[in-house]
């Protein structure tokens, strides 16, 4: 009984000590993530708690849990216009990315460890898949607004990559273990991987949806019931053979894009699930490694880091790209996003559970490159995006948020709730005196912890907190009238998108009856729109620029049918 008091009190206590750490990540700007490692780290083997964990059995089971959860909260909370954007080059990224990046890693590999061609490539699988729960993460906590096509396809192929780096690994090790011979049934083996497991993702996403429309259960029990249908569907496509990661990534996504009213208790429970099963899953990897063994391969380990930061990752996402004409500012910061995670340490236990030669070597090989990469491109991923001019200014929202899908309506209802500041627009303000031009209704104020109804309402102060009822489609112009932000973000996107903002159905010759341009190379009666979409090659998104003589234009608003409907114009010249 004292061992299992013991054993609560240590667990309590290293969740307690790791969340509190993250206050460390917000004031130095750690990626969150290198901070459960190091803290698992300071509690095992070699640290002053000195707890010795060295079952890989356990800590693939948990692992492969942990990321299960993460991967089906991240595939609810993928918006479609996302996926329909950014599928191609995504799916690039996370087949034919994840193949040359293992080559490249695998030669590499092969000179600095003295290891044989296979032995090699085993590593550079194991290292070759970015990790989704590092870059929402990351994401997340930095407070980044990347431009949408960038931004997309990051987590896009961090969702989906890990399918393929999981195949390759199992059928490396299967030839490394004198298992399998390599041959082109290995081939038949990732078909079947990927076929079986969008199909049972598929079937898997559409049945759950048709069970919550049809189950009578409590608010309570969707979350807990997605979380076991999730864990359900990874496992029933492992056995017929297919990617379970790959099926649950795809049943989320169907699932938070069906529009249930259910899915926001249900995002609401698996948002703290998903830092939950970071944790765990750091935590337990930190003591799973010994750090004095990770010396033995420092330095080599060290440039094989180099080597894939540097060198493997830009090569593929240069190859993976080059049909869809990527600018150049874009597929660099793709190619410095390559974080890894917890997934190559995971997928490092696979040699270790199959008892192959150098087990320890690419265990410890892979969660030293995982440090460096958290290190390095972790702590600079916010630096490097504003470096390159990739961050699009936010939109102003409401502070809170309530939706109200729970309620048959023709549209979707929410109760949409903005702070007050002192510099705001509505200080001093009364509800009939705001230019709302949507059909809302004010729901009064809260002022020092009192609900104010409206009929008590004069005029609003520094620190009240107003509330309305609304339409989701009209919460963005809401926004722009009432957030505290709007002023702010109004600066900001006039300095990005610039002080002037055209219609995209302005001809380039009406343009240049206002400003120099050479009309003589491009046809002068094509819109805006069709010039910009022309010069991009692919759905354009907000943020796109591109620049027509000495004008820099850049797309401002883009409507349902991703037709370009504001373009903001500023001076190329200093």
């Amino acid at each position: 009984m004292d061992a299992v008091n013991f054993i609560v009190l240590l667990v309590g206590a290293l969740f307690s000590v790791s969340i509190i750490a993250t206050l460390i990540s917000a004031r130095f700007g750690a990626p969150l993530l290198l901070i459960f490692l190091v803290v698992g780290m300071l509690a095992g083997e070699d640290g002053p708690l000195g707890i010795g964990f060295s079952n890989p059995d356990v800590a693939l089971l948990i692992g492969s849990i942990a990321l299960v959860i993460i991967l089906f909260d991240g595939g609810m909370r993928t918006h479609p216009d996302r996926v329909r954007v950014v599928l191609a080059p995504s799916a690039m990224l996370a087949t034919v990315g994840v193949v040359v990046t293992c080559l490249l890693l695998g030669l590499a590999a092969m000179w600095l460890f003295d290891l044989s061609l296979l032995e090699g490539l085993l590593l550079g699988a194991i290292l070759s898949s970015t990790d989704a729960a590092a870059v929402f993460s990351i994401f997340q906590s930095a407070g980044l607004n990347i431009k949408e096509r960038v931004a997309s396809t990051l987590e896009i192929e961090s969702g989906s990559n890990d399918p393929m780096a999981v195949m390759l690994t199992f059928a490396l090790v299967s030839v490394v273990a004198g298992q399998a011979e390599p041959n082109w049934q290995l081939a038949l083996v990732f078909l079947q991987q990927a076929v079986v497991g969008v199909g049972c993702g598929y079937l898997g996403g559409r049945s759950f949806i048709w069970l919550c429309r049809k189950l009578p259960l409590g608010a309570a029990f969707f979350p807990l019931f997605a979380v076991s249908y999730a864990l359900f569907i990874f496992g029933l496509t492992n056995q017929f053979g297919g990617s379970g990661f790959l099926a649950v990534y795809l049943a989320g996504f169907l699932i938070g894009n069906a529009r249930l009213p259910q899915i926001q208790y249900i995002l609401r429970m698996h948002d703290g699930l998903a830092w939950i099963s970071q944790i765990v899953m750091f935590l337990m990897l930190g003591l799973l490694v010994t750090p004095t063994k990770l010396l033995d391969y420092a330095f080599p380990a060290l440039c094989l880091a180099m080597v894939m930061i540097f060198i493997a990752r830009p090569i593929a996402v240069m190859l993976s790209l080059l049909p869809f004409h990527f600018p150049k500012r874009d597929q660099i910061f793709i190619s410095w996003v390559g974080l890894r995670g917890a997934v190559p340490i995971i997928l490092a236990l696979i040699p270790w559970l199959a008892g192959v030669e150098n087990k320890d070597l690419y265990f410890n090989v892979a969660f030293f490159v995982v440090i460096i990469s958290l290190l390095i491109q972790g702590w600079s991923i916010a630096p490097v995006a504003r470096w390159l001019k990739l961050e699009v200014p936010k939109e102003p929202g409401p502070d809170q948020t309530m939706s109200l899908e729970a309620i048959e309506s023709n549209d979707v209802l929410q109760v949409l709730a903005f702070k007050v500041n002192s510099d705001s627009a509505v200080v001093d303000s009364e509800w009939s005196q705001l230019p709302i031009k949507a059909a809302v209704q004010f729901l009064g104020i809260m002022r020092k912890g009192e609900w104010i109804q409206t009929v008590d309402c004069s005029r609003f102060r520094a620190d009240d907190t107003l509330m309305v009822l609304a339409k989701a489609q009209d919460s963005r112009h809401l926004s722009e009238v009432l957030s505290s932000f709007a002023a702010e973000s109004n600066q900001s996107k006039q300095d990005f998108f610039g002080e002037f903002v055209l219609n995209g159905q302005i001809q380039l010759a009406d343009l240049g009856a206002f400003y120099t341009i050479d009309l003589s190379v491009i046809n002068p009666e094509q819109t805006l729109s069709d010039y910009i979409t022309a010069r991009f090659h692919r759905r354009v998104v907000v943020g796109d620029s591109d620049q027509l003589d000495q004008l820099i234009l850049t797309v401002r608003q883009i409507n349902e049918a991703g037709e370009i409907v504001q373009v903001g114009i500023k001076s190329a010249i200093p």
